[in-house]
């Protein structure tokens, strides 16, 4: 496998970002634009490591009934098929880059607000702003989630939280279903128009980095600072964004 640096990158990035709780999917999707990778295989390995990481989290926030599904439904229902058009939609390189170049500018300025952190207040059960319009929102992520290969969380998350639409702890279980059911949505729109080009060895290579760095991390009780993992992932990100923008613009 070429640039065997990504696999390094992959795994410290997934032990990282486990640790605190996070699946960095964004981080991933950074790192592989900085390289002439083909785009199908960004988009698919993307999403492969975005399962690989969130399926874990998902077990745990069900196992301690974190998952409001009454509030989670209308979000994730529409998302689904909306994820999957957008990762079917046939769009050329340069598009994608295009897409992907402002999509990461877009999530870079969204991490580095801080939001107001909420603790467990009572809220309400029933979906905020309506069925509609969390669906619409959630829809929305999703289409923009299958287009480029991300789970969406990098959108929903802060602005459930500008939303003050449930707590903190609520609002991860949420997007981490959200992400789950997106990327796995997402995976099937890509291998319906697999490309013979792909590097199957590299995919699976930095599947495995995610797999050990976030087996190892979610083990481990660093004493990271979650606000700080979100701007140093908003750095790269928006550099990422800008050199993508810079490069295919």
């Amino acid at each position: 496998m070429g640039h065997w640096e990504i696999f390094l990158l992959f795994l410290i990035i997934a032990f990282v970002y486990s640790s605190v709780g996070f699946g960095g999917g964004s981080s991933y999707l950074a790192v592989l634009a900085m390289y002439s990778l083909p785009y199908q295989e960004i988009r698919l390995t993307a999403l492969i490591c975005n399962v690989i990481v969130v399926v874990g989290g998902v077990y745990i926030y069900i196992k301690n009934k974190q998952i409001n599904w009454k509030k989670v439904l209308p979000i994730t229902l529409v998302s689904v098929p909306m994820a999957y058009l957008g990762a079917i939609l046939k769009i050329s390189q340069e598009t994608f880059f295009l897409i992907l170049g402002i999509t990461l500018i877009m999530a870079a300025l969204l991490l580095w607000i801080k939001t107001e952190t909420k603790n467990e207040e009572i809220i309400s059960k029933e979906p905020k702003y309506g069925v509609l319009g969390n669906s619409f929102l959630g829809g929305g992520i999703g289409f923009l989630s299958g287009l480029v290969g991300i789970g969406g969380g990098i959108f929903l998350s802060p602005l459930l939280n500008l939303m003050k639409w449930d707590t903190p702890r609520k609002i991860a279980a949420t997007s981490s279903v959200f992400i789950l059911v997106n990327s796995v949505s997402g995976i099937f729109g890509q291998i319906s128009k697999l490309s013979v080009e792909m590097d199957y060895f590299r995919i699976l290579s930095l599947c495995l980095a995610v797999f050990i760095g976030g087996q190892v991390g979610s083990r481990m009780s660093l004493k990271w600072n979650p606000l700080v993992i979100k701007r140093m992932t908003a750095v790269l990100v928006l550099v990422a964004g800008i050199n993508v923008l810079i490069k295919y613009w």
